[in-house]
């Protein structure tokens, strides 16, 4: 007799079933086989396995023992298996009652004693389990919120080992995890002391900050040190629009699969905000290893990712995020997998304008002599590629602040103020794209969709003729500025773009003008 018990494993961010089977116990010598191409951790279950079943008084079987984890040409990794492997091996031993096998997933890692250890993606394999159209899916205690926060199935969260064979047995009774996602999403956020409020003067970077959440646009920051572009960038998330229950989901399952969740936290209910160090890897930086896990940008997912002193990241892995940032998601191939991690981000970057972090001053003879001159400053800001740029729709001079504005005790706008007029902002653009896959936001609208949503008038298109051709703006910078008019018409609850919109987008191209990036 063979004991089947479904398990599940994560490719990407999505689970996959795993069909473990067990032989009945035969005579011979004691010799446990695992087969279905697991790694070293899967291996190393039966010493889990053997010593949890010992440790809570259950005989463990005696005599050769085959375990095969189908589909077998499919790479097994990660120590979820040791629970339903340890409960297959005490059915084909006749100490457990197999009615519930049929409609249960099981998911956990085994401590010596018996007792459960969280493991990752469990989020994703709640989901599986339901839409495999199962009854029950046991997991880690630890785990349960995570779980729970999946309708239509029934979620047990236990401690050990024990209460798993009791409660097949028919000896214990377990009661199902219930999660009230609604007051996840209504319970006080995080970020109220990250107010724009706080930020004196700038009152033209925090205009083109509301003009970048209002469509999903990635943003750069140029400016000397000290004028607030780090302080303003980690004040984004506060005026995004709230995440939707479809974007918590998504983000949560990322999170998931890399082991990020806190036990006790059931679904990201904020945008995600990542800022890593400009010493990070292309791998970490987009994702992979020989087992792919997600990267920075994707754990960034319907949230910022923002890369503080750009200049200093390698260029390697800089250009590596342009197929994400183009496609919204990164798709990692190795020799017996590929894997697709979602990408959809705001860029938010900021750097200094030359080496000494002060703009070119031609009557500084300090800045001359020490070779920080123009051709200095042009050679810093090319570190960026021009295709990356060409990713970056918001380009956003930042001047130091005046003392007079540092000076002032009046507080600026709230963030809730600017956020109540970027969720409008959002409504229109979700009517407008309504039907249309992939699209959201105006920051995604694709050439063909650029020329029907953003169409000018004679006047409009007369301005940006001119502008082109004066200020020396750059073919590429043509989509991005109609793409942004889009938003600043939006923020005007404006139905046409108008030449003020018009005007507005033309500022926010400084990086494309002649001289800049030679």
């Amino acid at each position: 007799m063979v004991i089947k018990i479904i398990s599940a494993t994560t490719q990407g961010v999505d689970a996959l079933p795993i069909e473990i089977e067990v032989n009945k116990i035969t005579q011979g010598l004691p010799k446990f086989v695992l087969v279905g191409l697991p790694d070293r951790s899967v291996n190393e279950a039966n010493y889990r396995i053997e010593s949890a079943v010992k440790h809570l008084g259950y005989e463990y079987p005696f005599g050769r023992i085959t375990v095969n984890l189908a589909p077998a040409d499919l790479p097994k990794e990660g120590s979820a298996f040791d629970l339903p492997i340890a409960v297959a091996l005490l059915a084909a031993n006749a100490k457990l009652n197999t009615l519930r096998l049929e409609d249960s997933l099981m998911v956990g890692e085994l401590a010596l004693n018996g007792d459960l250890r969280p493991v990752k993606g469990v989020l994703p394999m709640a989901i599986l389990a339901k839409n495999m159209g199962l009854k029950h899916i046991i997991v880690p205690h630890a785990n349960g919120y995570e779980a729970g926060v999946v309708s239509g199935i029934q979620v047990f969260a236990v401690n050990s080992l024990k209460d798993v064979v009791e409660w097949m047995n028919n000896l214990k009774s377990l009661e199902p995890v219930k999660v009230d996602i609604d007051s996840l999403f209504n319970r006080p956020k995080n970020d109220h002391y990250l107010d724009l409020n706080d930020v004196k003067g700038q009152e033209k970077v925090k205009r083109a900050m509301e003009v970048a959440a209002a469509g999903g646009h990635n943003l750069i920051l140029v400016g000397p040190p000290g004028s607030g572009k780090t302080m303003m960038a980690r004040r984004m998330p506060s005026i995004l629009p709230p995440l939707s229950l479809d974007e918590a989901l998504e983000s949560t399952k990322i999170y998931s699969v890399s082991g990020l969740l806190k036990n006790d936290q059931a679904l990201l209910t904020e945008r995600p905000f990542r800022s890593p160090h400009h010493t990070v890897s292309d791998v970490a930086l987009v994702g992979g290893g020989s087992i792919p896990m997600p990267g920075e940008i994707s754990l960034s997912h319907n949230g910022v990712l923002f890369l503080d002193e750009l200049p200093e990241f390698k260029r390697s892995a800089l250009e590596v995020m342009r197929q994400p940032l183009e496609d919204g998601f990164v798709c990692i191939s190795r020799a017996r997998m590929s894997v697709t991690y979602p990408s959809r981000i705001m860029l938010v970057a900021s750097m200094n304008p030359s080496p000494s972090g002060d703009w070119h001053d031609p009557s500084s003879q300090a800045l001359i002599s020490d070779g920080n001159n123009a051709r200095a400053m042009q050679r810093y800001l090319s570190k960026i590629s021009g295709p990356l740029l060409d990713r970056i729709d918001l380009h956003v001079e930042v001047n130091k602040v005046s003392f007079d504005d540092l000076s002032d005790s009046r507080r600026g706008e709230s963030s809730e103020l600017v956020r109540a007029r970027v969720i409008l902002a959002r409504e229109i653009q979700k009517k407008r794209y309504l039907g249309i896959s992939g699209v959201y936001a105006n920051a995604q609208m694709h050439p063909k969709l650029v020329r029907k949503m953003c169409k000018l008038g004679a006047s409009s298109t007369e301005l940006l003729k001119r502008a082109i051709e004066k200020l020396g703006l750059s073919a590429r910078a043509y989509d991005r500025i109609l793409k942004v008019a889009r938003t600043i018409a939006d923020l005007g609850n404006s139905e046409n773009i108008q030449s003020i919109h018009i005007s507005e987008a033309i500022q926010y191209r400084n990086l494309d003008r002649d001289g800049w990036l030679g």
